[in-house]
């Protein structure tokens, strides 16, 4: 199973006290929404790396990016960044945010279904629902985009990427601290459905709640 690892906004990696990019005190409710998502067990598809966060969203941020990885084919990628603002943002309704983007490549006749941008948000949402999370302030796009080649690449097949790029606020629970754990297993369960996996005994529920999976695709994509 993979653990989940990742940088602070001053990419400290959690060893000092202070977030040197903010110029403050990291508050205990961020660090312990970060253990969370350290301590996080995720199937063993997943692979995730540090990633330097973003400096501007919030005053703290730590990020994650990961691969649903079969054999030697990258079948879905994505990041997510868990934002933190002590003081409250009136755009999230709350002190924390996750931002995050996923892609996977499709087939043909997956890419010509006019419904794809809904259903790819039913798959969010239904990720989150699930697992019993709450959150609020869901907000997100979903693009699809086409590839044709030519001259020297003209061999390769017609290619088409699917890209949800989304957000939500996680609500906070005892000491102001978001499930960060749960929500990073939500967003990990939506990763292995767009990439084409079946669910896992752990993310069973999913199928009670109608939603399908992507048939498999062919890889690899580039990482």
């Amino acid at each position: 199973m993979a653990a989940a690892q990742g940088h602070f906004s001053d990419h400290s990696n959690g060893t000092d006290d202070t977030d040197s990019a903010a110029g403050n005190a990291v508050p205990h409710a961020f660090r312990q929404a970060v253990e969370g998502l350290r301590a996080a067990r995720l199937r063993p598809e997943i692979e995730l790396d540090p990633t330097r966060p973003p400096q501007r969203l919030a005053p703290h941020a730590y990020a994650l990016e990961a691969a649903v990885v079969e054999g030697e084919e990258d079948l879905a990628d994505g990041r997510l960044v868990l934002l933190h603002d002590p003081a409250g943002h009136e755009a999230w309704q709350g002190t924390f945010r996750l931002v995050t983007l996923v892609r996977a490549e499709l087939e043909p006749e997956m890419a010509a279904d006019p419904l794809l941008p809904e259903v790819c948000w039913s798959w969010l949402t239904g990720a989150l629902d699930a697992r019993g999370l709450s959150y609020g302030e869901p907000s997100g796009t979903v693009t699809r985009a086409g590839s044709h080649y030519f001259g020297g690449l003209s061999e390769r097949r017609p290619a088409t990427q699917i890209e949800i790029r989304a957000s939500w606020t996680p609500r906070e629970g005892t000491g102001g601290v978001p499930d960060s754990a749960a929500h990073l297993a939500a967003w990990c369960d939506l990763l292995c459905q767009i990439a084409g996996l079946p669910p896992s005994q752990a993310g069973q529920a999913d199928t009670a709640t109608g939603i399908v999976s992507l048939p498999q695709r062919r890889g690899p994509q580039q990482r």
